[in-house]
């Protein structure tokens, strides 16, 4: 991830642009999060990155394991809507199924930032409660998933434990994604091609014909 120089870090900015600024403080926060660590990151690292002096900050976020909590609570919303639209949609079941996990991956490359905070979280980030807000907000993401699992397996289309399926869809889908973000360096296939081989093999190795 490219380091922000000095010269493009915005100026002290003005007063009443409260839901702006907090919108820039997160997006900030995240790429420093990500480039730094969250050891790394400081309260004045992030206040410079948005031409902030550290207690304005404080007048949007009491310290920095509030902010990595809202980043999580942003990213899961967006696809905790995206799972519960799919769910709700007309159509054979395994279909949803296919499109809610495939939803999932294009979440995780869209949002790699967030990606990595939520489901990459260390020791350090979840005492300051990333990981008890991935649990409560990822159980909703992962319900909406293995009810379309038990519909499909209750359509005969699948056979065995809805959440063991679940899991193991959701693991292949895992792996793809972190693998990709985490090792950029690696001689990678073009990532639409790995991503339905990846998703074809477990389908095919689970859909009932």
């Amino acid at each position: 991830m490219p380091i922000v120089s000095p010269s493009s870090r915005s100026s002290r900015k003005p007063k009443g642009e409260g839901h702006s600024r907090r919108g820039e403080i997160l997006a900030a926060a995240e790429r420093i999060f990500v480039e730094y660590g969250y050891e790394g990151a400081t309260i004045r690292k992030i206040a410079d990155e948005v031409g902030l002096s550290s207690t304005a900050l404080y007048m949007h976020f009491s310290d920095k394991g509030a902010i990595l909590q809202e980043i999580c609570r942003h990213a899961f919303g967006e696809l905790i809507t995206a799972a519960e639209s799919l769910s709700a949609l007309d159509g054979p079941p395994e279909v949803r199924l296919r499109r809610m996990i495939e939803v999932y991956v294009d979440f995780g490359f869209a949002n790699p930032n967030a990606y990595r905070l939520i489901y990459l979280t260390r020791p350090v980030e979840a005492r300051d409660g990333a990981q008890s807000l991935s649990q409560e907000l990822g159980a909703g993401v992962f319900a909406a998933f293995e009810t379309l699992v038990g519909e499909t397996v209750a359509a005969g289309r699948m056979e065995g434990d809805p959440r063991t399926i679940a899991q193991s869809i959701w693991a292949s889908a895992h792996g793809v994604v972190s693998l990709m973000i985490t090792k950029p360096y690696f001689p990678w296939a073009e990532r639409e091609v790995l991503v339905k081989t990846t998703l074809d093999a477990v389908f095919s190795g689970l859909l009932k014909s």
